[in-house]
C-alpha cells in the first residue's frame, strides 16, 4: 500500500509540474508580443526599422510616451483615452442599469404579454449594431448627437444578453424574500435596491468587466458618428496612426499608444476581479 501511495504522489507531482510548465509556456507565448510592443515603444525609429529588432527596452521611454500622450500623430493620446474611458464606462453602467430594471420587471411584475416582450428583447441578439447601423445613425443624427458622448453611448446601452443573465439569476432568488418584503410594507423599488441589487453584485462585477471591454474595443460605431478628431477613441486613433501612401509610420509612438490602450482594461479586470471574489465570499456568509 505504501508503495502504491508513493507512486500516486509521484504521478500527481509529475502532472502538477507538467501543468505548470505548459501554463508558463502559454503565458510566455501570449506575453511575448506585448513585450515586443513595449520594447518598440522605448527605442528610436531607426532601431525598430533596422534588423534585428532589440529585445530589451531602450532609453527613449519618457520621450516616446510624452509625445504620444500630449502630441500624438493627429490627436493627443490623452484625449483619446479620456473619450474611450467615458464611452466604455457609460456603455457598461448603462447596460447594467437597464438590464437590471428590465429583468426585475420581467420576473417580479405581472402584465399582459410579459413573455412576449422578454422574447422580443432576446431576439435582438440577432440584430447587432452592424445590422441596424443605418437606421441607428439616422436616429442619432436626427437628435443632434453626432460628435458627442451621448451619441457614442446611448445607442449601445441596451443589452439582451445582460437582461437574460439577470433574469436567470432573479429566478433563483427565493420567493419567500419577496413575500417577506411585501409583508414588511416594502415597495417594489425598495425590495429592488435593498435586496435584489446587493444579491446581484457578483453578476454586476462580472458583467461590468465584459461590457467595459466591449465598449473600449468599439471601432465601427465611433468611426461612423464622429467627424471631429477631438472625439476620436483610442481604437480609432491607433488605426489612424498607420501611414497612407508614402508617409512613414512613427512606430515608437504607435507602439506607445498601443501599450497605453491596454492599461485601462487591465486595471478594470484586476480591480473588478477582487470585487468579484469578495462578492462570492460575502454571499457565502
Amino acid at each position: 500500500m505504501a508503495s502504491e501511495r508513493h507512486g500516486m504522489v509521484e504521478k500527481r507531482g509529475a502532472g502538477l509540474w507538467l501543468s505548470h510548465v505548459i501554463m508558463i509556456l502559454g503565458v510566455l507565448v501570449v506575453f511575448f508580443p506585448i513585450w515586443l510592443a513595449f520594447v518598440a515603444s522605448t527605442v528610436t525609429q531607426p532601431e525598430i526599422v533596422k534588423p534585428p529588432m532589440p529585445l530589451w527596452p531602450g532609453d527613449q521611454f519618457i520621450e516616446n510616451y510624452t509625445k504620444a500622450l500630449f502630441s500624438g500623430v493627429n490627436v493627443p493620446v490623452g484625449t483619446m483615452l479620456v473619450n474611450s474611458l467615458v464611452m466604455a464606462i457609460g456603455i457598461a453602467v448603462g447596460k447594467i442599469i437597464i438590464s437590471l430594471l428590465s429583468a426585475f420587471a420581467i420576473v417580479y411584475f405581472r402584465f399582459p404579454g410579459k413573455t412576449f416582450f422578454f422574447w422580443m428583447i432576446f431576439l435582438t441578439l440577432m440584430l447587432p449594431v452592424e445590422v441596424r447601423i443605418v437606421p441607428t445613425y439616422e436616429v442619432v443624427a436626427g437628435f443632434g448627437m453626432l460628435n458627442s458622448y451621448s451619441g457614442l453611448i446611448f445607442p449601445l446601452i441596451a443589452s439582451a444578453t445582460a437582461t437574460f443573465l439577470f433574469r436567470q439569476f432573479f429566478l433563483t432568488i427565493p420567493d419567500e424574500l419577496a413575500e417577506a418584503a411585501r409583508v414588511d410594507g416594502a415597495s417594489p423599488m425598495r425590495f429592488f435596491w435593498d435586496i435584489v441589487v446587493p444579491m446581484s453584485r457578483t453578476n454586476v462585477a462580472a458583467l461590468f468587466v465584459i461590457l467595459f471591454i466591449y465598449g473600449w474595443n468599439q471601432y465601427l460605431w465611433p468611426l461612423l458618428i464622429t467627424t471631429d478628431p477631438e472625439m476620436n477613441t483610442i481604437v480609432m486613433g491607433i488605426k489612424q496612426m498607420f501611414p497612407s501612401g508614402d508617409d512613414v509610420a512613427e512606430w515608437p509612438v504607435i507602439m506607445a499608444t498601443s501599450i497605453l490602450a491596454m492599461i485601462p482594461p487591465v486595471i478594470v479586470v484586476v480591480g473588478m476581479q477582487r470585487l468579484f471574489i469578495r462578492g462570492l465570499v460575502d454571499s457565502e456568509k
